[in-house]
């Protein structure tokens, strides 16, 4: 019989109570069972307070039996057995409850220490638990249960029906007893190094400790290893696509990079000079450059990265610019080509010898202009390709693809790089551009194959944001926001207006649309309801505020969310904003419409644009000064530092004010904005923005792995820990690229593979 180890199914193990842990909690193998840990623990030599214990809850509980009683029932035939424990504080009882008393009787005896767990109810006033799992703590060696509580601490595990806390500690201490060893994907000298445990003795740590030091220390170690492995996938990505090689592109003097920084009407900041050259370095290199470029919002990425695409058309290649969305592509496309002039004018009457064209690829263009631009990028005659995911489809052609550049806030995934470098003779270099700053440990987790460069520093001439919170319960401030919306409109000011769902054109009106915030309560079926409406983009990476596709509000009574066609119509109607032209932006119009709204508004054509989050990335509008967001209580801290960056982008100040109803049931939703109106400190409000949110919202299907979040890290916290793993794992993959004398990391990066492909598998 083989060695038992993390991947072996526990019926060999428990026999029949297999099958209730994969009922209960669908456990099927040895990890399953060691990676589901305690929530809490408790210590039988501390006081439990029974009247802190939530009603109807799942809960454990450590007591002494003070009295047990046995007496005939009255409205029924048999006996009943009402045992009153008392907690260790002595100030408060629980009344355990068996209407059949056999066998508990002689256990439940006054004095006897007890764990019970079961779900609260009350009987009058009274606290009870009926028909409980429970374990007397000094009970005898011959006991068969519960065994494993008679000394330590306590764990007590998240609720599942059908499966008790007492069954579950029985089964995993046959797991636990019956495993002699595990193999580590710690190597030996990384675990001396760092002080850590074994990893059998890290599960049993966690499980069955003694003292509160003993599960950190476990959990510690089991925290290091998912960084470790997390790593190590990342280490060995790099080295592979270090190892494909990629066309040097070689700067070019006098060439279309230096005909640019001529034109720009302004001068780089030293940041953008530095990351700059960090990138005409790595373009000049034999192996594929994967730089993460990030910045705060307005910091000057998209004309780096413009810079970037030039040097590889001047040394002979072409660019791809891929975006998230189609109406973000349009953006880009008609912002290059505004920024080149005649640089992208090649081949054209006025247009600059020796220069390039631009080409736009989406999926709603006419076929005769989708024709042309596939020509223009196929033949090479468009020196920079943009366009949407498209791009990468098996009948677009690319003459000498030698850089992609992602534009989007989720990771450019592996199965786009091979797609992608399909296209090419040799591997594309990657430029990676995220909307919102990253916090250090995301971006090491993330993004760990990728060289990072960060610009903090603003452009030149670039206003100041301020941010102020309008609450929806004084309707004087809520007033004076449109009135001021109207006072930026004539001062020859542009105005965005967020709304968190699109909504339907003949929605009812909003209630209080004299003022258009205060909203109302929401009946069943009415407009704030999900389904209502929806984007076309993800949710934003570092956000939790509304995604294209997905709606924000909950079904139920509640506060009525904004709707894109409620609030133009209100605004149309309202006295102060009645005479400004508005139009509406959202994720159900054509390529077409969303289009010719932008260059509208861009145009100074549009006064007020009512829009959903499809303004958050991309859209550049020098005379956009305000930003009113509408249920700003609903958006992420990040997601709200994005969207106010729209605004401030000329050469006047910026004003964002956030508008919020109250009553979303959100703990420190208030709070949140504050802090969001406080500091212009994209990076500081992105790590604020972490500690509030878990951090599947923050990897999603961008880790290593299929899983949606971390099993045991906490990016905001565990930063130590991480750059620790991070070197430890780099180390470790250098000085042994193929893992060969580390089988035990290997089998563990090979099954985090098989989880990757099966989550894409799934789409």
């Amino acid at each position: 019989m083989s060695p038992l180890d993390l991947d072996s199914r526990l019926r060999t193990i428990v026999g029949a109570g297999a099958k209730r842990l994969e009922t209960a909690r669908g456990f099927t193998t040895v990890r399953d069972m060691l990676d589901f840990l305690p929530r809490t623990y408790l210590d039988p030599a501390r006081p439990t307070a029974f009247s802190h214990l939530p009603h109807g809850e799942d809960v454990v509980v450590v007591g002494t039996v003070r009295s047990a009683t046995t007496r005939t029932m009255r409205t029924r035939r048999g006996r009943i057995l009402v045992v009153d424990l008392e907690d260790d504080s002595g100030g408060g009882t629980l009344q355990l409850t068996f209407f059949k008393p056999f066998g508990h009787q002689d256990r439940l005896v006054p004095g006897a220490r007890v764990v019970a767990s079961g779900q609260i109810g009350t009987y009058g006033r009274q606290l009870q638990l009926t028909h409980p799992d429970y374990a007397v703590l000094d009970a005898g060696k011959g006991s068969t249960s519960g065994g494993w509580l008679l000394g330590g601490l306590v764990p007590v595990y998240p609720a599942t029906p059908k499966l008790s806390p007492i069954v579950h500690g029985d089964l995993l201490d046959l797991v636990l007893h019956a495993l002699t060893e595990l193999p580590d994907p710690l190597p030996e000298e990384v675990r001396t190094e760092h002080g850590l445990p074994g990893l059998l003795e890290a599960y049993r740590l966690v499980h069955r400790p003694q003292t509160t030091a003993e599960h950190r220390r476990g959990r510690w170690r089991l925290k290091f290893q998912e960084a470790f492995v997390i790593q190590a996938a990342l280490a060995q990505a790099r080295l592979a696509s270090d190892a494909v090689p990629a066309v040097p592109r070689e700067p070019v003097e006098g060439g279309l990079v230096d005909a640019l920084l001529e034109r720009l009407p302004f001068e780089l900041t030293h940041g953008q000079h530095v990351v700059l050259g960090e990138l005409r370095s790595d373009l000049a290199r034999p192996v594929p450059m994967h730089r993460l470029l990030q910045g705060e919002v307005g910091s000057g990425k998209t004309v780096l990265a413009l810079l970037a695409m030039l040097a590889v058309v001047d040394a002979g290649g072409q660019a791809a610019l891929l975006a998230p969305t189609e109406v973000l592509a349009a953006q880009h496309h008609r912002a290059i080509t505004a920024m080149l002039g005649p640089i992208a004018e090649g081949g054209m009457l006025g247009g600059m010898e020796g220069g390039t064209r631009v080409a736009l690829l989406t999926g709603s263009q006419s076929a005769a202009e989708r024709r042309a631009n596939l020509l223009a990028a196929a033949s090479g005659e468009a020196g920079i390709v943009v366009g949407t995911h498209a791009l990468i489809q098996e009948h677009v052609q690319l003459a000498e693809l030698g850089l992609v550049v992602v534009d989007e806030q989720h990771r450019f995934g592996v199965e786009q790089r091979d797609a992608l470098r399909a296209k090419a003779d040799a591997a594309p270099h990657v430029l990676v551009m995220t909307a919102t700053p990253i916090p250090r440990t995301v971006a090491m987790t993330v993004y760990g194959d990728m060289t990072t460069s960060t610009l903090r520093e603003l452009p030149r001439g670039r206003q100041p944001i301020t941010t102020h919170v309008v609450t929806g319960d004084k309707p004087r401030w809520l007033e004076r926001t449109w009135q001021r919306v109207a006072e930026e409109a004539r001062g020859g000011g542009q105005v965005y207006v967020v709304c968190p769902r699109i909504g339907e054109e003949d929605d009812p009106d909003l209630p209080g649309a004299d003022t258009v915030g205060p909203g109302g309560p929401t009946a069943p079926g009415q407009p704030g309801q999900p389904g209502g409406g929806a984007d076309e983009r993800p949710g934003a990476q570092g956000s939790t505020g509304p995604g294209e596709g997905e709606e924000v509000g909950q079904a139920g009574e509640g506060p009525q969310l904004h709707g894109v066609h409620q609030v133009a119509r209100a605004l149309r109607a309202l006295p102060s904003t009645a005479a400004l032209r508005i139009e509406v932006l959202h994720g159900r119009m054509s390529g077409e419409e969303k289009d010719a709204v932008m260059r509208a508004f861009a145009a100074g054509a549009v006064d007020v644009l009512v829009s959903t989050t499809v303004i958050e990335v991309g859209v550049d509008v020098a005379d956009a000064t305000t930003m009113v967001v509408l249920d700003a209580d609903r958006f992420g801290i990040s997601q709200l530092h994005q969207l106010r960056g729209r605004v401030g982008r000329g050469g006047r100040p910026g004003l964002c004010l956030l508008v919020t109803q109250g009553g979303s049931g959100e703990p420190g939703a208030v709070e949140r904005l504050d802090q969001v109106a406080s500091t212009t400190d994209g990076f500081e409000l992105a790590r604020l923005d972490l500690e509030t949110r878990r951090e599947g919202d923050v990897l999603g299907a961008s880790q290593s792995g299929g899983r949606s979040g971390l099993r045991f890290l906490r990016l905001a916290r565990d930063e130590e820990l991480i750059v620790a793993a991070h070197e430890a794992a780099w180390a470790t993959v250098e000085a042994d690229p193929d893992l060969a004398g580390h089988p035990a990391l290997r089998r563990e990066l090979a099954r985090l593979d098989a989880e990757r492909a099966a989550f894409l598998e799934r789409g």
